[in-house]
Parts: C-alpha cells; structure tokens; sequence
C-alpha cells in the first residue's frame, strides 16, 4: 500500500506529476480532478490547489508552442473548470442532504474519515454560508463543507450564490496567478525557464489565495468577540 501511495504521489499528485497530466489531459483533465475534489468526498486527498496553479503555468508555457494544437488556452480552461468546481460543489450538496444527519454517524473507511465531516461542520457552524467560498481556499475542507451544508438543510438558492461566487474566485485565482506568473517568468528569462521557477510559484500563489480566508476569519472572530463582550485579539 505504502509503495502505490508513493507511486501515485510521483506520477500525478507531485508537481512534476501534475504538469505532466496537464500537458496530456489539458482542460478536460483539470476539470474533471476539481469536480471529483469538491463534489466527491473520495477526492479530499486531490491537489486541487496545485493543479490550478501548475495548470496555469503549464498554459502560459505553451503560448510559444509552433502547433496550435499543442496550445492551453486559458480563457477556456478558466471557463470550463469554474463550471466544473460550480457543479462539484452541488453534487456535493445534494449528496449532504440526501445523507442528512446519518452523514454524521458514518463509519471510517480507507477514503472517508468522520474527522473530515467534523472539522467542516465545526467550520460550518461558525461562519455559516460563507463557509462555501472561504472553504475553497482550504484543502479538506474544500471537499465537505458543501456537503455538510446540504446534511444540515442550507436553503439551496442561498448555497448556489455562495457556490458560484467561491468556485469562480478560487478558479480564476489559482489559474490566472499561475498564469501570469508563467507568462512574467517566460518573458524575462526566456521560453522554457518557467519549469525551473514551478515550486516557489506554486507556493507563492496558494499562499497569496489563502489571505482573503484568513482576513475575513480574523475578522468574523472579532465580530463575534464584540458581541460577547470580550476584549479583540
């Protein structure tokens, strides 16, 4: 088990492995990993970050490529994994409040831990509907809280808003960052020399995508620290 995990980690979850599925699977490969990893909840240990990142890199690498063929065009890619991240995370909802509260009480398996429920209900609970577009941010997280949403019986129209405002903004924020970034790197340093640049790229993104979570989760404990009277952090 411990040799297919790794295997598995070096051919498509390590960065090099990502950019290697980008280049092959292109636009329909990246869709169809962000929609298993926020409508599936067997998809939490998938690099949806990473991949839209790396996605986006690999996309400005290929801008100088002589067969149009071989080309990523961003704009589609942009426009077909928001949808892809949009209807994952109503599948996600829809299997919540099927399940319902016996989502809770499910038992352990190799790719289903109740900690994962919990720690997005706990999330859920305290920032409520805005739980879906802080928790795309969030790896984990990502993955259940729309369907614990749906589980604790969120009005539907309220979670498609929130959905589509969170789905759109974590796409086009990880794609067009690693995009762009690419695009900076190639143009100063030469075509090709973006690949040399890919890990502190990815890190630089993500770690950027995170401070509007973090802002808004400062700011919601300090609200909620007015309210009972006690002295801000």
């Amino acid at each position: 088990m411990i040799d297919w995990i790794r295997q598995l980690y070096h051919d498509y979850l390590s960065p090099e492995g990502i950019q290697e599925l980008v280049r092959n699977g292109g636009t329909i490969a990246t869709a169809t990993i962000v929609f298993v990893e926020t409508g599936l909840l067997v998809g939490f240990f998938l690099p949806g970050d990473s991949l839209l990142v790396t996605a986006g890199i690999v996309a400005a690498s290929t801008q100088g490529a002589e067969d149009p063929a071989q080309r990523i065009n961003i704009w589609t890619m942009l426009i077909v994994t928001s949808i892809a991240a949009v209807v994952g995370d109503s599948v996600g909802f829809f299997i919540g409040s099927k399940l319902g509260p016996a989502l809770f009480k499910k038992d352990d398996s190799l790719l289903f831990k109740r900690k994962h429920i919990e720690r997005a209900h706990a999330f859920y609970e305290r920032y409520g509907g805005k739980t879906i577009v802080i928790a795309r941010f969030i790896p984990i997280v990502r993955t259940f809280a729309p369907t614990v949403a749906g589980a604790a019986g969120m009005d539907y129209r309220r979670f498609f808003v929130f959905n589509v405002f969170g789905g759109v903004g974590w796409v086009t924020s990880m794609l067009l960052g690693g995009y762009y970034a690419g695009e900076w790197i190639n143009r100063k340093y030469g075509p090709g020399t973006v690949e040399k640049y890919l890990h502190p790229i990815i890190f630089i993104v993500i770690f950027l995508s995170f401070v509007p979570a973090i802002v808004e989760i400062v700011r919601e404990r300090r609200r909620l620290a007015r309210e009972r009277g006690e002295p801000e952090a």
